[in-house]
């Protein structure tokens, strides 16, 4: 089987890439950790602990329109959200086969009122009991549940790092109950929905890889459940005409799966986003839907993450952008640059104009540097809003492009009106061409 092509700046191997300077210099230039204090987004602190990183105000709008980006994506799929406890009874996890298979990497028990509590290494089981908390028909299926939730893993310190390993994780997850029928274009509409926001993150992944079980791992013991999993994982991949490649090893405990795998500037490739067919938990949980002959049947699990852990795909998108993110992504779309202490009223009202038009505005006045300086400080802000005499007198704009261009001073409702269109349409573009 063929393997997608390598990206710019990917290398056969990590040693071929550590003994290069100049992937050695690239690799510091974007690193995530250093960007990521650099921009203010992400810190860390000993006090709070390793693997625990908080989110700074910046950082914090980045975040949250990726959620909420992604909340309406799936929404927008047929999607229902909900919300689970990040805490479950470690009996939850023995049923989903999480304690016997993965429990190295959960967190010790608590004792809580006389039973044994666990922080969630998963949301699959919650997942699996809110699907059997009502009775369905086989008319609701495919049933699709999506959640952005917490979950825990107890990662050793010798592993973790910035945001890629964390023991906090905030997980872009759902689950789509179905018949077997549905399965195949279940796990071909996620491969496409991953596609249309790796496109408006600006993302290009590195491959794409059908993980299955390899010899002495942790799996369930089922080989015709794996041989129909990984049947249908293939002939998804196979329609869909992506080149990939099996890498045994590395599927889940409970089945197979699609990786979608990204790379750093260094070629060091991590999973971003997954598709899973999964047989075992519907048994475990003991999941039924009735059919139309009024009886009981067994839906499958289909698990599906489109941009996996928050905190990975910040740290893969800050590394990708250097900083310079897609403009409705960016933290500050525009920045407002009254020339003078004179023209600082129209440049406070203007901002308050994006506001009220859900655009992320600053103000940045002479206290900032000169004209200059603050344009150079500015640079990775989509948008600059140069405010002179003229244009505080006419209500226009100068409009400064991050790519360079320069556009003539416009009203300020057509600037508004340009800047939210790009912004809308969740693409790379900055301006629409004349």
């Amino acid at each position: 089987m063929l393997t997608s092509p390598k990206p710019r700046g990917e290398c056969p191997g990590a040693s071929a890439c550590g003994d290069s300077p100049f992937v050695r210099e690239e690799t510091a230039m974007h690193d995530h950790r250093r960007l990521g204090r650099e921009l203010e987004l992400f810190d860390t602190d000993p006090l709070i602990g390793a693997g625990l990183p908080y989110w700074l105000p910046d950082g914090a709008v980045l975040r949250h329109t990726l959620e909420e980006y992604i909340r309406d994506a799936e929404r927008l799929a047929g999607y229902r959200h909900v919300y689970s406890p990040v805490l479950g009874k470690r009996e939850l996890y023995e049923i989903s086969g999480h304690w016997s298979h993965y429990s190295d990497d959960m967190f010790p028990p608590m004792e809580l009122g006389g039973e044994q509590v666990v922080l969630r290494p998963s949301l699959c089981p919650h997942h699996a009991v809110i699907y059997r908390s009502r009775s369905h028909s086989y008319r609701e299926l495919p049933l699709r549940m999506a959640e952005l939730g917490g979950m825990y893993r107890s990662e050793l310190s010798g592993v973790l790092g910035g945001l890629t390993r964390v023991r906090a994780i905030q997980l872009n997850d759902a689950h789509i109950f179905c018949t077997l029928d549905q399965v195949a274009d279940e796990a071909r509409a996620a491969l496409e929905m991953i596609r249309r926001v790796y496109e408006a993150l600006g993302i290009r992944p590195a491959r794409f890889r059908l993980s299955l079980p390899g010899p002495g791992g942790k799996y369930v013991a089922a080989p015709e459940m794996w041989q129909r999993s990984a049947a249908l994982l293939t002939e998804v991949l196979d329609s869909s005409g992506l080149p990939y490649e099996a890498a045994a090893g590395e599927a889940a405990f409970y089945g197979p799966k699609i990786d979608v795998q990204v790379a750093d500037a260094a070629g060091r490739e991590s999973t971003l986003s997954t598709v899973q067919v999964d047989f075992h938990q519907p048994e475990r949980f003991d999941l039924h839907y009735i059919g139309a002959d009024g009886a009981k049947h067994r839906p499958v699990m289909v698990h599906r993450s489109i941009i996996g852990s928050v905190e990975r795909a910040v740290a893969h998108l800050v590394e990708q952008h250097g900083g310079a993110f897609p403009a409705w992504l960016s933290p500050v779309q525009l920045v407002i640059l009254p020339v003078s202490d004179a023209e600082l009223p129209n440049a406070v009202d203007l901002a308050r104009r994006c506001l009220a038009l859900g655009l992320r505005a600053e103000v940045r006045g002479r206290e900032r540097g000169s004209l200059g300086a603050r344009v150079r400080e500015a640079r990775l802000v989509p948008y600059q809003a140069v405010v002179g005499a003229a244009e505080a007198a006419d209500e226009r704009v100068a409009l400064r492009l991050r790519d360079g261009r320069r556009l003539d001073p416009l009203p300020v409702g057509e600037v508004l009106a340009g800047i939210g269109a790009q912004v809308a349409a969740h693409g790379s573009e900055l301006w629409e061409a004349a």
